[in-house]
């Protein structure tokens, strides 16, 4: 057996089922789920055609772990479109079943866990996707802060050269997860400098990267590498989905793009890890790139939507309209578990503890005393959702 797994601690939605082990949530409220980010919004007919239209040729040959030209071709095209960004679909992108998959594989190609003392760095609040990748890999992550004074940034300056020293690998995550914080270009800038020091991979999850609530969309990691000249992209890696962008969750469908030579190596170990996408998968994503309207459609929903819910949620609680992503970042007082467990046991609304998506480092954990919404559901449920919790927080005060 592998004695790494035994490092895995577990995953943030088992720790919630044992906090509500026990409890019987009040029968007088249907049960609403603010606690996982799965998009929930329909599925574009367009998608599921083409998905059901490939059926009669797209399951008798197995797929190439390249990806066929027309997919990457696609990816390619929305790259250039999105964010004014060339990349060579032979060389520079590949197709991935997900952007979690692609996380995970990606570390076990780039780390040299046989390499004493060898780190990769998350920013905390975290994907618990980064930390069991590192572990698995034979690395240590190392968790860098969220500073909730300048709008939950990662603060990248408190890690000390000894740190970047035995770094192997850093996810960024812009917008992030849980905060939907954006990286400006001046950060991005400074771990550029500080990868061409030390030798690093930068990865960078890009997957909520078209729901936001600003005018101006959120900057890419390639997008930001080329504005400062980085045409090869050298040591960067940007890995993103369709789950959000076009609710097709289910269809495990992203691609990683970038660096040529890590792109190289990583076809290599997909190729034996047996990571192909079906071609079936394939053509429906052919047609999900493609389009850019029921993106647009998509972001709209989710700006109504938070436009008729944070204002209701800040009347109580600390907390805000986020840069991007589909989440809430809330503040509460005390105990984020506790207000999570009487929420569920009170008003049968579930959200997930800060604490949780976090680990406690140098003495601080940055996600206790907030908890995590996710409004991925119809608006008519998020605001019931909204209205349950602003009685629950004026009936506690």
């Amino acid at each position: 057996m592998n004695t790494l797994l035994q490092k895995l601690q577990p995953y943030p939605f088992e720790r919630l089922r044992q906090l509500f082990a026990g409890i019987t949530p009040n029968p007088a409220y249907r049960p609403i789920s603010l606690g996982i980010g799965e998009p929930k919004h329909a599925t574009p007919d367009f998608i599921k055609q083409a998905l059901a239209g490939a059926l009669d040729t797209g399951l008798t040959g197995y797929p190439a772990t390249a990806g066929e030209p027309a997919l990457k071709e696609a990816m390619a095209g929305w790259l250039q479109r999105r964010y004014g960004v060339t990349v060579h679909p032979g060389t520079q992108i590949l197709p991935v079943n997900g952007s979690r998959e692609a996380l995970f594989a990606l570390t076990q190609t780039l780390v040299d866990g046989s390499r004493p003392g060898a780190l990769v760095l998350c920013p905390n609040p975290f994907y618990q996707i980064y930390e069991g990748g590192a572990l698995l890999a034979g690395a240590e992550p190392y968790y860098v802060p969220s500073d909730p004074a300048r709008n939950f940034a990662v603060d990248w300056d408190s890690v000390p050269p000894e740190v970047w020293a035995r770094t192997q690998l850093i996810f960024t995550c812009s917008p992030g997860n849980p905060t939907g914080a954006v990286m400006p270009l001046d950060e991005w800038k400074k771990l550029f400098e500080l990868s061409d020091r030390y030798g690093f991979v930068i990865a960078s999850d890009e997957c909520y990267s078209e729901i936001y609530f600003r005018d101006e969309p959120p900057l890419g990691g390639l997008e930001a590498a080329l504005k400062l000249g980085r045409t090869e992209f050298r040591n960067l890696i940007a890995l993103t989905s369709l789950s959000k962008r076009s609710n097709v969750p289910g269809l495990r469908s992203g691609f990683v793009a970038g660096d040529a030579a890590i792109m190289k190596a990583f076809l290599l170990y997909r190729t034996y890890h047996g990571s192909a996408m079906s071609h079936v998968v394939q053509a429906a994503s052919v047609v999900a790139w493609n389009d850019e309207q029921h993106v647009i459609d998509n972001r709209n929903l989710y700006r109504q939507k938070f436009a008729a819910v944070t204002p209701m949620l800040a009347s109580v609680l600390d907390v805000a309209l986020p840069d991007a992503a589909f989440y809430l970042w809330a503040g509460v007082r005390g105990s984020d578990t506790e207000f999570a467990r009487e929420l569920y046991a009170l008003y049968n609304v579930t959200v997930l503890p800060g604490s949780y998506l976090a680990r406690e480092a140098r003495g601080v954990n940055p996600g206790a005393g907030r908890v995590r919404m996710a409004l991925v559901a119809e608006t008519a449920e998020c605001v019931e959702a909204a209205e349950r919790i602003v009685q629950f927080v004026k009936s506690r005060n």
